[in-house]
This record gives C-alpha cells, sequence and structure tokens, in this order.
C-alpha cells in the first residue's frame, strides 16, 4: 500500500489520483502496483460507472516514471525487463477496462504520463498542459503498447515526430493533434470533468460499454473484427431491462433511471 495513489468515489464516478506532488506525480513502481489495483477495484464496482484520473497538487498529470528509481531498478536491459513486467499491470488494466476513462491533464504529462493519457478513452485538459515523450532524450525505448496507444491517439506521422524529437507540446497543440478533446480553464477544470463524468453516468451502462467496445473493435483493420463481440454487444443492450427503461422513458416524457442490466 501507498500513500501516494488516492481514490474517492461519489455519484458514480471513481477517482484514481496520483499523489506525489513533489516529484510531479512521478509514478513509483509501487504507486503503478497500487494504481493497477484501483483500476480492478473500480472495474469490479458496480456503483462505479466513469472512472477519472487525475494528478495531485495542480502542476502535473504524471511526468512519467520516478527516474530516481532507474539506477537500482533500471540499470541494464534484464533489469528494465523486470521492471516494465511488474508495472505494466497498471497500464493494461486502464486500457483493458471495460468502463469510460478520462484523463484530467494539468501541468505536466510526460513520458509514461502520456501512455497513461492515452491508455484512457477521452483527455481533457488545462491550458497550462504540456505533453511530451523524452524517451529519446533519456537514452530509453518507449514501449509498445505505448507507441501503439499513442499512435492510435495521433495518428503514425505525430507518433514519430514526437518521439523522434522529444520536443513538448503546449494544451492547444495536443487539442489539434487529437492529444487531447478540449482545453478548459485551470479554475473551471475539476468541476467541468466532473459534471462532464455525470453525464455519462446517467446513460445506460449497457451502451456506453457497447460503445467502448465497437470502438476498439473498428479500430482493427474489418477483417480483423471479432463479430461475434460486435454482435453480443448490441444483444446485450437489446435484451436488457435498461432498454424497456429508455423506451418507457421515453414515452412517459421522463428521464430514464438506468440501472445497468
Amino acid at each position: 500500500m501507498t500513500d501516494k495513489i488516492l481514490t474517492e468515489v461519489e455519484d458514480g464516478i471513481g477517482w484514481l489520483i496520483f499523489n506525489n506532488p513533489e516529484k510531479h506525480n512521478a509514478i513509483s513502481l509501487d504507486m503503478a502496483m497500487r494504481a493497477a489495483e484501483v483500476v480492478s477495484e473500480f472495474t469490479d464496482n458496480d456503483d462505479i460507472r466513469v472512472i477519472v484520473l487525475k494528478g495531485a497538487g495542480g502542476k502535473a498529470f504524471v511526468s512519467g516514471a520516478d527516474i530516481s528509481e532507474f539506477e537500482k531498478r533500471r540499470s541494464n536491459a534484464d533489469a528494465a525487463s523486470e521492471y516494465e513486467r511488474t508495472s505494466t499491470g497498471m497500464f493494461e488494466n486502464l486500457r483493458e477496462c471495460p468502463k469510460p476513462t478520462i484523463a484530467m491533464i494539468e501541468g505536466y504529462c510526460m513520458g509514461g504520463g502520456v501512455a497513461i493519457a492515452c491508455a484512457c478513452d477521452i483527455r481533457i485538459c488545462a491550458p497550462d498542459a504540456v505533453f511530451a515523450i523524452p524517451a529519446a532524450r533519456l537514452g530509453i525505448g518507449y514501449r509498445a503498447n505505448f507507441t501503439r496507444w499513442v499512435l492510435e491517439t495521433v495518428g503514425a506521422q505525430m507518433t514519430m515526430e514526437i518521439l523522434y524529437t522529444a520536443r513538448r507540446y503546449s494544451a492547444e497543440e495536443a487539442v489539434r493533434m487529437g492529444l487531447a478533446a478540449r482545453v478548459v480553464e485551470k479554475d473551471e477544470l475539476e468541476g467541468y470533468v466532473r459534471d462532464y463524468a455525470l453525464g455519462i453516468t446517467g446513460n445506460a451502462p449497457l451502451s456506453v460499454r457497447a460503445a467502448k467496445g465497437m470502438v476498439r473493435e473498428v479500430l482493427k483493420s474489418p477483417g480483423e473484427w471479432d463479430r461475434e463481440i460486435c454482435n453480443e454487444l448490441v444483444r446485450a443492450c437489446s435484451d436488457s431491462e435498461d432498454f424497456k427503461e429508455g423506451r418507457t422513458a421515453f414515452m412517459e416524457k421522463r428521464p430514464p433511471e438506468f440501472k445497468g442490466s
């Protein structure tokens, strides 16, 4: 356990907070292991419909891995491989989570922080957000899964530019390249993200889950789509009590009350 990963659950939203502000929320191995557990807990909690990630302190989302651990834990290829094996659960659990995930980004979003952000479904940032992957300035290779998530977010050419140049990108540049969905004034950001997430929690959970699963499938080449998964996502919605509730609420001109079943 570590006090550098905090959690809050309220109104159907699970908040995962990176709490290492003195290091711009750089992630230690202990933090990565605890974050993986939290994402799994949130995924299994039926009361949580949306997961939001943010950094504590207002100056950084995640500034990457805690480089102070590199000498001990990543000093050579074998050590780096073990480090990646241990830390990968955080990234994979987030990426594979069937629930909507949102990254709320203030300040620095660097290296592995960009991978975390791109593993989320949606990224909303403050004007002071700064994005970069400085791997080429540290002499390290960016992991294949990280690279894939960035590529899916911004395309091949921009991914290569980001990795080749190791340059920093502003919030406005991030929006233009598709790295972020929108920029919101810093003093309004958390309230905006909360309302944004609440809007999602009010929708039918099975429909939202189907949307996420469907997007993942159609990102593949058409010949690689798992048609059975696609069909099952649609069938689950059509056979649900929420579908009946949605129809009834529409006819009765009232807001629906979805249960996720």
